[in-house]
Order: C-alpha cells, then sequence, then structure tokens
C-alpha cells in the first residue's frame, strides 16, 4: 500500500499549496485542451481534493474529474471539502443518486459550467493498472511524484504516452528547505529528513524525494513530450505558526527515523522551533517545482 497522509495536515497545507502552484503552467494545460468541449481529468493521490478545487478554476466551461486514491476517509472529506468550498462561493453542490453500481457524483454548478467529480478507489502503487487513462484528457497529480520510484514513474509515462495525454505533476520537492532564523540542529535535520525522502514510500522502490523533478522531465521528454517548469516555492511566514510547527515536527519526526545516535540533538531542535513558531519567529521556505508535460501534437 502507498504512503497516505492525515486529512489534518491535507487541510492545513492547502492555502499554501494553492499559493505555491504555478498559475502558468495551468494556463498552459488549459490551452492544450482548448479543443474539448468538456474535458475530463485524472487526479492521481487526489487526497482531499486540494487540487481538484484550485485547477478547477482555471478550465472557464464545463469539465469532470476523477479523484483517485486508496484511502476511503480521505475521498469522503475531498466530497465534502468541495462542496463546502462552492458553496462558500455562492455556488450550488449537488449529489446525483446511484444507479445500480455507478457511484454517485458531485455535481458543483460553477458559473461558467457545471464541474462532476468522481471518485475511484485504487492502491495507487499498482498505476498504470487500474487507472481509466482511456476515458480522461489529462492525467494531474499534486505533491505525489517525490513519493515515487523512478520505476513506477517510467511505467506512467509510457502510459500516457500510448494514451498521447499531457501530465501536470506540482508541488514537487527540490530539495534544501530553509527554516529562518538559523539554529545549531538544522544540518542533523537536514541529513536525517534527506534520507528520508528516499526511503521506499509503497510505489517499488526508493522515492524519487528531491530528484523527481529531473526524473518527470527525463522519462516524458524520452517519450517525445515537451516539459515546461516552473518554480513553486512554499513560503511559511512568522505569522502562519500552526503551519510553521507542523512542518518543523515534521520534519524531526522523519530525521529521527535515520538519526537516532543524534535524537537528542534533533529533539531539542523540535522543541525550540515549535516554540518560535508558536511566537510568531519561525519563518521556512521549501522548494518545489511544478511541471507540465505536453505530448506531441
Amino acid at each position: 500500500m502507498a504512503e497516505s497522509f492525515a486529512a489534518d495536515w491535507l487541510d492545513l497545507r492547502e492555502p499554501f499549496d494553492a499559493a505555491a502552484r504555478a498559475p502558468a503552467l495551468a494556463e498552459a494545460l488549459m490551452g492544450h485542451l482548448d479543443a474539448k468541449a468538456r474535458p475530463r481529468f485524472l487526479d492521481l493521490g487526489a487526497g482531499t481534493g486540494s487540487l481538484t478545487r484550485w485547477l478547477g478554476h482555471f478550465v472557464g466551461r464545463a469539465h469532470a474529474w476523477v479523484l483517485a486514491d486508496a484511502d476511503p476517509a480521505l475521498m469522503a472529506r475531498a466530497f465534502e471539502a468541495t462542496a463546502e468550498g462552492a458553496e462558500a462561493l455562492g455556488w450550488r453542490a449537488t449529489t446525483t443518486k446511484r444507479m445500480g453500481p455507478q457511484k454517485a457524483a458531485l455535481l458543483v454548478h460553477a458559473p461558467t459550467g457545471a464541474w462532476r467529480i468522481e471518485g475511484l478507489l485504487t492502491d495507487l502503487a499498482a498505476a498504470p493498472e487500474g487507472l481509466p487513462l482511456g476515458a480522461v484528457d489529462a492525467v494531474t497529480c499534486s505533491a505525489l511524484c517525490d513519493l515515487v520510484s523512478a520505476p513506477w514513474l517510467e511505467r506512467l509515462a509510457a502510459a500516457l504516452a500510448r494514451h498521447r495525454l499531457p501530465f501536470y505533476a506540482a508541488l514537487n520537492v527540490t530539495g534544501r528547505e530553509r527554516f529562518s532564523p538559523p539554529h545549531p540542529g538544522d544540518a542533523w535535520v537536514a541529513r536525517g529528513f534527506a534520507r528520508d525522502q528516499r526511503r521506499a514510500k509503497g510505489f517499488g522502490g526508493p522515492a524519487l524525494g528531491p530528484a523527481a523533478p529531473a526524473a518527470i522531465a527525463r522519462a516524458f521528454a524520452a517519450a517525445g513530450y515537451r516539459v515546461l517548469r516552473a518554480p513553486s516555492d512554499w513560503v511559511i511566514p512568522p505569522s502562519a505558526g500552526a503551519m510553521a510547527r507542523a512542518l518543523a515536527l515534521g520534519h524531526a519526526e522523519a530525521a529521527l527515523r535515520h538519526e537516532r545516535r543524534e535524537a537528542w540533538r534533533i529533539e531539542a531542535w523540535a522543541e525550540a522551533r515549535a516554540a518560535a513558531a508558536e511566537a510568531g519567529r519561525l519563518s521556512i521556505r521549501v522548494p518545489h517545482q511544478d511541471l507540465l508535460c505536453l505530448p506531441p501534437s
């Protein structure tokens, strides 16, 4: 089973994800799909639906989503959060009736056209097996590719190339997170965290971690795709204490898996960073990169 994340963490990070993603690549994807009257998207590792809620605003007409994830609780939260977000904008959100084996779908009645959203519970470790690639016009993901292995990514690239599908991959880590102000334990935490980024996470081999952007570009360029890149760094200001604290403690937890001899340093670092976050004195920058891979025309 591929690694998954808690809904609370995904909810906390959603506004920072939205602020970080590169709008230019989203617009370029929509330009590629311009001839599609009602484009259909498949979102891999959809989680709570954060990418759908962000990217859907760029489509500008009726469209459809299939949210693919292995966690039924996250899938339920994705539908709830999307309906809540629509209603906050003054849009209606309705659920279609179940017809035999067909699953219910969420319909978001946006002014520019309805969004139809369905869920697909699947273990992405087996991808591309089980994915409806023949029934969609684009495949997307956010904060996924640094978790997967190189063979997994190569299989996906080959499958998408057979269907001539564009691939939009947002928020891939590039390494060298920066915590400010500096702390004597930064190097120990960074070393342990970097090791954790490359451990196997259920996708058939060591995770790509910061090597993900280069691996995506290489795999899709080899299949004849044009690859566009843009920076999409997380910028966590001192005023975002809850996010800064969660991120610091997450780094410390990951580092402790690999640096047990330096546990006391890492624990002291975590305590100091948590206190700084709560006092509004911690800022963090996490470099990411978005990629858009467009098939040959």
